[in-house]
């Protein structure tokens, strides 16, 4: 059910912003809609998701009006400090947003649509289990106004999903996809490398299965252990093997040889593109430092250096809207070293790189060095840009260490 939610300053009961927040116009807005249900939880998932056993005292069937009232006062909120922006993108993620009715999906999306707006052109995505996608739900998940799904694929090697305790079919990724592209929605995959027992010849195969789909766009992810997950009591136990860093490498330098050679560009660590067109919007909107809302139990959200989350069980969620409370359980304001830090970590993760000349004291004279350990692109260097290299993509952490000393 998720990490702990951080300590921080209480939120006043109607949600309002601190008094010296002022809004950028200009700034991009985001909105994420958080669907808690999962019919199983993976072994090593720490997401904030909850099985129908978990629920206690809240329901799937009114989770939508449930989270329409947390719009509503999010649109009070912001209405409070100026005009109002519309959404530029719009992400369903979870849990399975795809447990819901699409019905219920094409709802909340209305509700954002008329209390914000939305962006004409706006990126709308909703993630999905491929068990749970036919060609009835695409089509009214298209004509709702989403735009693109994002398939949890994970693997194509059975005894991998077994690994991580994926339960659904295989060949219905397929499935799920051509009845996407049925609806005329873009189509990106979401791959995990690095589960127990997965052999570097599993990893290719997953990756050129992915490939024959001929999605728009790919996710990888290594597999990272998570405290307080099965997985994570598996491998204290010694029941299964700790996930091996330079197989993980191994698998990453495959994945971007592949996917390279078939017309996909990295544009973040973890995600690779068929042209920048088809690139995550709203991911992108996060790694850039954009405004976003997000909306649902144990949801987070940014807006104009301010952080929030809410309470993260549904029940207690669905009570303090229900009592006409926010159901933001504390927040925080960054100060200056907080967004620099920031600032270096998320910029220098994508293609387009973060500015030199933005980087502070000492963090400037490392550049040189990290260019002569291939771990930063020299000539995106001398334009001014740190743009990670094949390398530094997998020493990404180390990079950030040297460019930000003290922080």
């Amino acid at each position: 059910m998720g990490a702990a939610l951080p300590i921080g300053e209480a939120v006043p009961a109607d949600g309002a912003l601190p008094d010296e927040t002022s809004i950028g116009p200009a700034t991009p807005f985001s909105v994420y809609l958080h669907v808690p249900f999962c019919r199983v939880r993976c072994g090593y998932c720490d997401f904030n998701t909850y099985t129908s056993s978990e629920l206690r005292g809240a329901r799937q069937d009114e989770y939508a009006d449930t989270l329409l009232r947390e719009v509503a006062l999010a649109r009070n909120v912001l209405a409070a400090k100026g005009p109002l922006r519309p959404a530029s993108t719009v992400f369903f993620g979870g849990g399975t947003p795809t447990l819901l009715p699409p019905g219920d999906l094409a709802r909340m999306l209305a509700g954002v649509r008329d209390a914000f707006g939305i962006e004409a052109g706006a990126e709308v995505t909703v993630e999905a289990n491929p068990d749970t996608v036919t060609d009835a739900t695409a089509a009214e998940l298209a004509a709702s106004g989403v735009t693109r799904l994002s398939i949890g694929m994970q693997s194509a090697v059975p005894h991998v999903l077994a690994a991580l305790d994926r339960t659904h079919e295989p060949a219905n990724v397929r499935t799920a996809v051509d009845a996407a592209r049925g609806a005329g929605l873009d189509v990106s995959v979401d791959l995990i490398y690095g589960a127990p027992g997965e052999s570097l010849a599993d990893w290719r195969s997953s990756v050129e299965t992915a490939l024959t789909l001929e999605p728009d766009h790919v996710s990888a992810y290594a597999l990272i252990i998570e405290e307080g997950t099965k997985l994570e009591r598996q491998i204290r136990r010694g029941e299964v093997p700790a996930p091996d860093d330079d197989l993980q490498a191994d698998m990453y330098e495959l994945a971007d040889e592949l996917l390279g050679a078939t017309g996909f560009e990295w544009y973040e660590v973890s995600n690779w593109a068929r042209g920048a067109e088809h690139r995550s919007r709203h991911n992108l909107a996060y790694w850039r430092g954009h405004d976003w809302w997000g909306f649902g139990p144990g949801a987070h959200s940014h807006v104009s250096g301010v952080r929030f989350w809410n309470v993260k069980h549904p029940a207690a969620y669905a009570q303090r809207l229900a009592s006409g409370e926010t159901p933001a359980a504390g927040r925080e304001r960054t100060d200056a070293a907080a967004r620099a830090l920031e600032g270096v970590l998320l910029g220098t993760r994508i293609r387009e790189g973060y500015p030199v000349s933005e980087l502070l004291g000492e963090g400037r004279h490392a550049v040189a060095r990290l260019i002569a350990d291939g771990l930063i692109d020299g000539a995106e260097a001398l334009h001014g840009r740190i743009v990670l290299t094949l390398r530094g993509r997998l020493l990404a952490d180390a990079v950030v260490r040297a460019l930000t000393p003290g922080l």
